[in-house]
Parts: structure tokens; C-alpha cells; sequence
């Protein structure tokens, strides 16, 4: 199905390119959440006509999530965990953890916006973790988990 995307969408391409995807993912992703629109000429001149609009409230959002991202760089979020005696968690810190300690100080983030190449922490100590409040600003931030004493 060929979709005309109303914003930039990762490894698929930016606002206003016409590209070629599966007819699931436009249906059930893409269309729904406004990301596409499908490609017809109709679409297309609609598209032209609000271009400007468009990337105007594209580069609104890029401009928002800079100033977060500039807040957010060099930040700690502590958090803590049950833990035994050799340091691992009774459980872990997943990324719902981390932004809800990140909402905690301030920084209003979701927890898909929570990178964790190295899925759940799992012990105790300084963590490095990457927050992405847009597909072209990612941060790092420093989790220090420590252990909760009873």
C-alpha cells in the first residue's frame, strides 16, 4: 500500500515521503495513529495544501523535546529496591521505574521514551540509561539504584 506519512517515522522515512509498506502496518498502525494517510491524489494535494502547517508543529516538537532533552542531560534518578545481601534486586527497575522517577523530579517523560539496551537493571549501583523524548534527541541519564533497608 502506498501511504503519504504526516511525520517522521523511524527507518521508514520523514514528513511527506511517499513510501511503499504492508497493508497491515498502514491499516493497523500507521493510519490510526495519524503518523499516514494512504496515497491517493486527492491525499497528496490535501498534503501539499498543509505542508507548511505540518512542519511547522514538527519543528514545534523537536523545539519541546531539545528543551526537555537540556533539562534531562546529566540528571540522577534514585530509586529504590529491595535487594540481598550480594547486591542483586528482588525483582528489577524497568523503564515504568524510571519515568515515573523522572515525573518525580519534574521531567515529564513516558516509559516508551525509556531506552534499556540491556533490558531490566538488576542489581544495585549507578546505571547508565538512555531517554529519547523524540526520535532525533536521545539523552543519557544516570540511574542509582540502592537497596531499601527495612
Amino acid at each position: 500500500m502506498q501511504v503519504i506519512l504526516l511525520d517522521k517515522v523511524a527507518n521508514l522515512g520523514n514528513l511527506g515521503d511517499v513510501v511503499k509498506v504492508k497493508d497491515g502496518y498502514a491499516r493497523n498502525f500507521l493510519i490510526p495513529t495519524k503518523r499516514a494517510r494512504r496515497a491517493t491524489d486527492v491525499a497528496i494535494k490535501e498534503f501539499e495544501a498543509k505542508r507548511a502547517e505540518l512542519e511547522k508543529s514538527a519543528a514545534e516538537k523537536l523545539a519541546a523535546a531539545q528543551a526537555l532533552g537540556e533539562q534531562m542531560s546529566g540528571k540522577t534518578v534514585r530509586i529504590a529496591q529491595k535487594a540481598g545481601v550480594d547486591g542483586r534486586l528482588f525483582g528489577s527497575v524497568t523503564n515504568n521505574d524510571i519515568a515515573e522517577g523522572l515525573n518525580k523530579i519534574g521531567l515529564k517523560v513516558a516509559k516508551a521514551q525509556v531506552r534499556m539496551p540491556n533490558g531490566p537493571i538488576k542489581t544495585v549501583g549507578d546505571h547508565a540509561v538512555q531517554v529519547a523524548p523524540h526520535h532525533d534527541v536521545v539523552v543519557d541519564v544516570t540511574v542509582s539504584v540502592f537497596a531499601l533497608v527495612d
